[in-house]
Formats: C-alpha cells, structure tokens, sequence
C-alpha cells in the first residue's frame, strides 16, 4: 500500500487524465487502489465523468496558467505525489499540425504551443505543488515522458522530442535539488501504448517491438505506482522506460 509506512492516507495529483482509455485515468485509478486520496486535471468538464467513474476529485484548469495551478494545488490542501502526465504530441490535431513537420516548417507558435503544453503544465504544476511536497516529507514527483526525445526520435517530430526531453532535464534538476527535502523525482517514458488515442501506424509499430504487442497503460502506471510509493524512496533522478524492448533492439526488419 502506498501508505504502509505512514499513519495518513497518500494524496496524490495526476495531470492530463481526461481521456477514458488514457495513461493518466489508469495511473488515477491505480493510485487510488493503493490507498491514495485522488485528484485528476484536465482543461475541459470530462474530467468529471472520469472522476465520477473510478471514484476520485475532478479539477478542470488550464495547466499552462500560473494561476490555474496555484487554484489546483489550493483546491488539494496537503499533496505527496504529483503526476505530470498532462501533454502530448500533436499528430491527431488539425490545431498542432505544423508541429508534424521537420524543422524548416515548424512555425515558432508550434513550437511555442508544443513546449507549452508538454513542459510549462510540469513546470507549473511542479513549481506550485513543492510547498507541500515538502511538507510531505516524503513527497514524490512522477514525470510521464517518452521515449520520444527522451532516448530516441520519430521523423516529423522535433517539437515533441524536444519537449519530452526537456521534462527529464527538469527531472533531473529537480530531483537534485529537492533531495535535502525528502522528495524525490523520477520520470516514466513510455513506448509504444494503446491509449484510445493511438493510431494505425502506432498499432503497428507496436506490433513491431520484441514483445509483439503495444503496452497497456495499465503497465505504465504500476511503475507509477511503486515509483509513488514509500518503497521507492532511495530511487531519484531516473528515467525509466517502458517499451516492449522496442528500444534495444539492434536489429530491424
């Protein structure tokens, strides 16, 4: 149980988990079955139906707001786990379009709008929740990333790379900073997984990797789970991948 080790119950805040098959409800709904009080964002009134779904606090806020996230961390009280998972890559969006494209094509407002939604929501959220991580004492800073950007790269996709990496650098920066404090920080970066988002060509790639098959969010948020955890405590600073063996394989057919 995430709370085996201290008398009060974890709270924890998951960004991004409006969708319904996505990587942040399954992370929300794992902590919560540790032993979590759970609260979830995302920019529109969904969140409500995923929060009134798996039994936890909805916020809707705009995570590249300042005070938006001052408002979500108010709203939350006391806090020992933050998940930034909130961003994404641009490919299905007609808005982001010119972010899917190589570099002499993407505009400065795409890579604006790309690093705004990837990296300020963590830096954001991150900046106004450390108050009460460390109050915690035992707080915990999860980092969704990629594999993207964070140890290799997709044609037409500089922005998010660029983004993806740049929340590890922050990862880093943080957990070394914030040690004398207790918390830690970590970052998860995921392969190829079968959100309800993923296209044809993700399914294939997935098909593609050593295990034959994308992974399931649920398997991203088990780690998230132990990395939110007190057992987890002497573990800061890491990135840790989740894909299949996509990323060591040498050999491609």
């Amino acid at each position: 149980m995430i709370d085996q080790k201290r008398p009060k119950t974890r709270s924890a805040l998951v960004s991004g988990a409006g969708a319904p098959g996505g990587i942040g409800i399954a992370i929300a709904k794992t902590l919560k079955e540790l032993g979590a009080e759970v609260f979830i964002t995302s920019t529109t009134e969904r969140i409500h139906d995923r929060a009134s779904e798996i039994g936890v606090t909805g916020l809707v806020a705009d995570l590249t707001s300042e005070s938006d996230c001052a408002r979500v961390i108010e709203a939350v009280g006391t806090l020992d786990i933050l998940v930034n998972n909130a961003g994404m890559a641009s490919v299905n969006s007609p808005l982001g379009a010119d972010e899917a494209s190589d570099l002499t094509n993407v505009t400065s407002e795409a890579w604006q709008r790309g690093m705004q939604r990837n990296v300020d929501t963590a830096f954001n959220l991150t900046k106004a929740a450390l108050p009460l991580l460390r109050k915690s004492k035992s707080g915990r800073i999860i980092m969704v990333s990629s594999v993207t950007g964070g140890l290799m790269a997709m044609a037409d996709q500089p922005v998010y790379a660029a983004a993806k990496a740049a929340m590890i650098g922050l990862m880093r920066s943080i957990a070394l900073d914030e040690a004398k404090y207790g918390v830690t920080c970590n970052a998860v970066l995921p392969g190829w997984i079968e959100t309800d988002t993923q296209g044809a060509h993700e399914k294939l790639q997935g098909l593609k990797t050593p295990l034959g098959r994308s992974g399931k969010p649920e398997e991203i948020a088990g780690l998230v789970g132990w990395l939110a955890s007190t057992s987890s405590g002497y573990m800061t600073g890491q990135a840790l991948v989740v894909d299949g063996g996509n990323s060591i394989r040498e050999e491609r057919a």
